[in-house]
């Protein structure tokens, strides 16, 4: 997640609640397999704070998983949300919710995300961010 990102995340976490781990280690890195990280996860139901990946336990929890970026939607931020979920899973949360972050919408991309209703689109405006540090963010069904 880079430096003009996470005001995005945190922005979201703030009208979210709970606890937010920043670069969750998803998947570690071994033979044959890469390291996987997601930008954030916010679990609702926890205190309000920030936590290290090595912190928090998954199981059974309520988990928002969360991949910003600072720009318009598109499909690589698109399958970033979708995969990530299936990620963490394997955690065996009780829920998952996939979050985008973004700064504009995409009128074509959009629509592909109506099959997967678990995936939501939050658009916020990176003028409007600088403007209005308490002020929620605007959230889109897909």
């Amino acid at each position: 997640m880079s430096k003009h990102e996470t005001p995005l995340t945190h922005r979201y976490w703030k009208s979210v609640g709970g606890t937010l781990v920043k670069e969750f280690l998803a998947v570690r890195r071994r033979a044959g397999v890469g390291r996987r990280l997601i930008d954030a996860i916010i679990l609702p139901n926890g205190p309000h704070r920030v936590a290290r990946s090595a912190e928090v336990d998954l199981k059974g929890q309520d988990v928002i998983v969360v991949q910003t970026k600072a720009s318009r939607l598109g499909m690589y931020v698109m399958g970033q949300a979708l995969f990530s979920a299936e990620l963490v899973r394997r955690f065996q949360p009780a829920s998952v919710k996939s979050v985008i972050i973004c700064t504009a919408d995409d009128l074509v991309l959009r629509p592909l995300l109506d099959r997967y209703p678990h995936v939501e689109v939050v658009l916020i405006d990176a003028a409007q961010q600088q403007h209005e540090a308490d002020g929620a963010p605007r959230r889109s069904r897909c």
